[in-house]
């Protein structure tokens, strides 16, 4: 079956956790991929300088399947992935979570450390606001002047948005948003325009 929603951040959230004198900053944040994940953990690495540990997890892809999480130095498991397991209990994608510590003089233990970091990392996600997301595909369409409106009504029939319209000497072409578990039939429909053509890209 094809997933076509999603949940993620549509405002970011943070939280402080105390534990025996650890701090434990956290930050809830939206990213749209890898690139951005790591960007956003190099500013926060350096904005918590002096701090002991700046841990994190993510989750990225339509089905939350990409994952990544780092102890930065917490004794292996007892950081990144409590985390991660957060990300995955809310049930969100294309979302950060970044938990700084300040070490406060007493050692927590494995058991102790894991525990605080997935209070914060659930803290954070609590206060952020999350949302439902539709999955949208995007197809675009060749069709002449004469066959133009009755592929916009087509279009309009199947609930889906025209992004971008352009013209040729004799076309129109279309770029159309379709929630994807819609897309195959909105392409049937269309096909029966005989004049009309998919614009593929070239791989």
């Amino acid at each position: 079956m094809l997933l076509d929603t999603y949940r993620t951040l549509s405002a970011p959230g943070e939280a402080q956790y105390t534990e025996k004198r650890s701090r434990f900053l956290a930050f809830a944040l939206p990213v749209a991929d890898e690139a951005e994940a790591k960007q956003r953990v190099a500013e926060y690495r350096k904005k918590y300088y002096d701090a002991r540990h700046v841990c994190y997890a993510y989750t990225l892809g339509y089905d939350g399947s990409a994952t990544r999480s780092n102890d930065d130095g917490e004794p292996s498991g007892s950081a990144g992935k409590p985390i991660l397991g957060q990300l995955r209990s809310a049930d969100v994608t294309f979302v950060l979570v970044i938990v700084v510590r300040y070490f406060g003089g007493v050692k927590l233990g494995t058991g102790g450390l894991a525990v605080a970091y997935k209070t914060a990392a659930a803290e954070a996600l609590a206060a952020a606001v999350i949302e439902e997301r539709i999955v949208k595909a995007e197809v675009r369409v060749e069709v002449p002047y004469a066959d133009a409106d009755t592929a916009m009504r087509y279009v309009r029939d199947a609930g889906a948005d025209i992004t971008a319209r352009d013209y040729t000497a004799t076309d129109t072409l279309l770029t159309i948003s379709v929630r994807l578990t819609d897309e195959a039939a909105l392409r049937e429909r269309l096909a029966k325009i005989l004049s009309l053509k998919f614009c593929e890209e070239a791989e």
